[in-house]
């Protein structure tokens, strides 16, 4: 059995200082029970606990380890960048070679603004949308989880969900006024919606491939469809790719679906695992943006050097290996594939979404296309099989409402110990 009496006792000091003993609330294992466990190295595809315990990482820091953690060529560029600086709140050349280089690789973006976070980088979004076609409204999908800015706090996923206050206090009726909510999938409901409030609508925006309600993957023409909608009713179409840029393809989802956006929101990989976060589109949008434009936004340490650097090794790296997409599916599709065998060999009754490098379990036998079928899922079992999978050392997200990510490390090996941990504590969740 893996022992955690440090991680206990630091989880325990840290809720005198900081709010629920955790700076992000997923993090603090509500959901599934018990502790969390307080990490002290990681490197490429395992972490280790205060306790000296080791973990097959399946969260790799929520999407951005895609190689691993501490890659050499990240690690590399960031000791190479250290001695130039930490800050200069100033321009520097490497922001100009990491917006080329997402110019070229993002299909909607022709100029890009860097930020520090996902979540700043969707209230930008939104506030150039409204900027740009005067109207006040948006448009959401319920259980899509777009950061905490006060106009997606409103039938959030992720954390809000397991957090049991998805319309969070402190969020004003004005605010909430102005954000309209959908059915993800749904695209009739969508029409029907933006006809009731004809010339309105700023924006649409959604996870394309929605990953904070667990994994959920657009129907077929549902993107398109949104595409034509917002063509026709002057609708800025938003797609928020902060954990699908360059994950699932060079050119995240709408390179691998086909379907461009108006604007786009990135994060997590473009920063190498460093906090950073990005948005960009279209010339004429991104030109409202101050100070070539009216829109206000700034940021003292947008686009800090270090981050870039951290940035730019990883966007190059993916850019000229796109056979990485290749390898991240196969090694999934094998993952997966064993635990279908596992779950159909115990009776399980199950769902499993999987794209690219992404993928969620949801105990549940009804098919998952949205928020409300999420729901459906036995959340009781999945802790037990949380825990149960995290005293075989593997670490995985601690809600059955999340994503998981796999790296390039994971070998064949480590797939086999995966499999069998997942058949023993299925076993085990069984059983209990």
């Amino acid at each position: 059995m893996i022992q955690a009496p440090i991680s206990n006792e630091l989880f325990l000091r840290a809720q005198n200082s900081i709010p629920g003993g955790v700076n992000s609330p997923v993090r603090a294992f509500r959901a599934v029970g018990g502790n969390p466990r307080f990490m002290v190295s990681a490197k490429g595809p395992y972490m280790e606990d205060e306790d000296g315990n080791r973990y097959i990482d399946l969260i790799n820091s929520w999407g951005p380890m895609i190689l691993g953690h501490a890659p050499a060529l990240v690690e590399k560029a960031v000791l190479e960048a250290i001695p130039h600086s930490l800050s200069f709140g100033a321009p520097t050349r490497k922001e100009i070679e990491i917006a080329e280089l997402i110019v070229s690789m993002v299909p909607s973006i022709e100029k890009v603004r860097m930020v520090n976070s996902g979540t700043e980088a969707t209230m930008s979004a939104i506030r150039v949308a409204r900027g740009y076609t005067g109207r006040d409204k948006i448009i959401k999908f319920e259980g899509c989880y777009h950061g905490h800015g006060d106009s997606f706090l409103i039938s959030a996923g992720s954390g809000a969900i397991t957090l049991g206050v998805p319309d969070s206090p402190g969020v004003t009726k004005g605010t909430a006024n102005d954000t309209l909510t959908v059915p993800y999938n749904n695209l009739q409901t969508v029409e029907t919606l933006v006809a009731a409030n004809k010339g309105q609508v700023a924006a649409i925006i959604l996870e394309p491939v929605a990953g904070n309600m667990g994994l959920v993957t657009p129907e077929a023409g549902f993107l398109q469809g949104l595409r034509d909608l917002c063509d026709k009713e002057g609708i800025v179409l938003i797609f928020d790719e902060v954990m699908t840029g360059f994950r699932l393809a060079p050119g995240g989802a709408q390179q691998l679906y086909g379907v461009t956006p108006d604007m786009s929101t990135l994060g997590k990989i473009i920063g190498g695992g460093m906090p950073v976060g990005a948005y960009g589109g279209k010339k004429e949008l991104m030109d409202y943006v101050a100070p070539a434009g009216p829109v206000y936004q700034a940021g003292t340490l947008s686009g800090n050097p270090i981050a870039m650097s951290a940035g730019m090794a990883m966007l190059t790296y993916l850019h000229d290996h796109p056979e990485v997409y290749t390898q991240l599916e196969n090694t999934t599709l094998k993952m997966v594939a064993g635990m279908q065998q596992n779950m159909q060999q115990l009776g399980f009754r199950y769902t499993i979404n999987c794209v690219g490098s992404m993928f969620s379990i949801f105990f549940t036998e009804q098919p998952v296309c949205d928020f409300d079928t999420a729901k459906t899922s036995d959340t009781a079992l999945f802790g037990r099989y949380f825990n149960g999978m995290l005293q075989r050392g593997i670490y995985l997200a601690p809600s059955q409402y999340e994503t998981l990510f796999v790296s390039t490390v994971i070998s064949d090996e480590l797939v086999e110990k995966y499999l069998q941990a997942n058949l023993e504590a299925l076993q085990e969740a069984h059983n209990l």
